[in-house]
């Protein structure tokens, strides 16, 4: 077999191993090193690839944020700071129909920006959130697949793991990252919002009421989140101002979290201690994920199937569009099968040549030098530049045309093909990898294997889970409502980001 024929096998092999239940790192490792043995007819690359991999990977500077964003959500849970959450969504919103469930969904929306796993987002949300659900006579399968949805918020609402591990895999700008997510997240919460509010319209006994709360208390309720608010401006604040590394946030919203939980009284020697405990565990299994994709994915690169793939695609004739919704589709698929971590590890390294490969128009010269001669103009006509002149960049202007060197000469401004290639390859990776969390985050509360239908079921063991199937399809269709919106207009996630 040649070596890109041992790498198109790898795929149905690995899938054997999954389904087999082998913990998706270690089946990637097992599969990258047994095809780099049959590749390289020999165990001495294989080896030395081994002790080469782990070492680049553990001793990366950029994965020390993981750690410490789960460290922060784990201090942000001991320090009560979702059930003031909850409590303050509940004021404002309780009382309307479907209320309480909306509540959950803000109160989600409001952790996972202090917390960058949907799992723990919903875990953490659905204890506080399930007992008042209960309370309030909302169906179980209803409250589950509420609370299952509300969890994804916790890996699109900035600061996101996942995010974080694409921005390493495609070598791009974490805290660009992080500005794009924000609208999309904001459209996904109020999306699930939307579809509470057409829920409970179709089955009106399917949530209860819940009396008003006095406005004095709903100001009083808010008042008690001001830590949340606190520690989310200092984090991502700080890190779109610069006043350090998304890495440095993250060490500060960990540090500031476990100050708040101190004094709150949450955090004690015992609970610190089974805080890093923990946080370890978890470190360890993404940890342990990352080593096992970068040396499948290593594997892949040696056989030329990520470039094959892509020459391949590329020569086919699709346009951009239609390849990024199949890659979508994809995703959709196999979302349901694995999660979100895995998913983004094993595919990225192979469909990001293939996107990157495409033209989607983002940028446009002539609309980036019309834009820097305006922000001339507008100070004024350059010293010494002629009527005529300023006529023509007028008209230039006007029609969409390129500038030509003498016109952005007379202008001062330089804006080449170059610069609008390396900005529309930015754009592209950013605006792909919202795309492709958003898809994953679907996946984590699709059936059959929504990882977040599972943590929500179990603790509410007396629903039946095709309860919780049939009310989250009204998330799903809401997400991919979303998804559609987004690839329609990419300027939606793009809008925040700077010029």
């Amino acid at each position: 077999m040649s070596a890109l024929e041992i790498g198109i096998a790898s795929f149905p092999a690995l899938m054997v191993l999954i389904f087999l239940r082998v913990p998706i790192g270690l089946a990637m490792f097992l599969v990258g090193l047994v095809g780099l043995v049959l590749v390289t007819d020999g165990t001495q690359v294989a080896f030395a690839r081994l002790k080469n991999e782990t070492y680049t990977t553990f001793s990366s500077y950029s994965l020390t944020i993981v750690p410490m964003f789960l460290l922060m959500g784990h201090f942000a849970t001991l320090g009560g700071m979702s059930n003031a959450l909850f409590k303050a969504a509940e004021g404002w919103l309780g009382h309307r129909r479907g209320g309480v469930a909306m509540a959950s969904i803000g109160a989600c929306a409001g952790f996972g920006a202090i917390c960058g796993s949907s799992l723990a987002t919903a875990a953490t949300m659905g204890r506080v959130a399930l007992p008042e659900l209960r309370q309030y006579g909302y169906a179980g399968g209803f409250s589950t697949a509420t609370l299952a949805a509300g969890g994804t918020l916790g890996i699109l609402i900035p600061p996101s793991v996942v995010l974080v591990i694409y921005a390493i895999l495609t070598e791009q700008n974490i805290a660009k990252l992080f500005l794009a997510a924000f609208i999309p997240g904001i459209m996904a919460a109020v999306g699930y919002v939307i579809a509470i509010s057409i829920y409970v319209r179709l089955y009106p006994e399917s949530a209860g009421t819940r009396p008003a709360v006095p406005y004095s208390e709903r100001f009083a309720a808010l008042l008690q989140v001001w830590p949340v608010l606190l520690v989310f401006g200092l984090v991502v604040g700080g890190i779109y101002l610069g006043w350090f590394t998304p890495t440095e946030g993250a060490a500060v919203g960990a540090f500031g979290t476990g100050v708040i939980a101190f004094f709150n009284g949450g955090l004690t020697i015992s609970t610190l201690a089974d805080s890093f405990i923990v946080t370890a565990r978890s470190t360890a299994m993404i940890f342990f994920i990352v080593l096992g994709a970068g040396f499948y994915n290593g594997f892949l690169a040696l056989t030329q199937v990520p470039q094959e793939l892509s020459n391949y695609v590329v020569s086919q004739g699709l346009s951009p569009l239609m390849v990024l919704a199949l890659i979508l589709c994809f995703y959709l698929v196999f979302g349901c099968l694995m999660d979100s971590l895995s998913m983004i590890l094993l595919t990225i390294p192979i469909f990001f040549p293939v996107i990157s490969a495409m033209d989607f128009n983002l940028i446009s010269l002539p609309a980036m030098q019309a834009e820097a001669a305006m922000d001339v103009l507008k100070n004024g006509v350059p010293e010494g530049m002629g009527a005529e002149m300023l006529a023509s960049i007028q008209e230039a202007i006007a029609s969409g045309a390129e500038l030509t060197r003498e016109q952005m000469k007379e202008l001062g401004i330089r804006v080449t093909q170059g610069m609008a290639n390396r900005i529309e390859a930015e754009h592209v990776a950013i605006w792909f990898g919202i795309l492709v969390l958003i898809v994953v985050e679907v996946g984590l509360i699709t059936p059959p294997v929504g990882m977040n239908l599972f943590i929500i079921n179990a603790m509410d063991r007396a629903t039946p889970m095709i309860e919780t199937y049939k009310a989250v399809m009204f998330f799903v269709a809401s997400d991919i409502i979303r998804v559609i919106v987004l690839v329609a207009f990419p300027a939606i996630t793009l809008f925040l980001l700077p010029g």
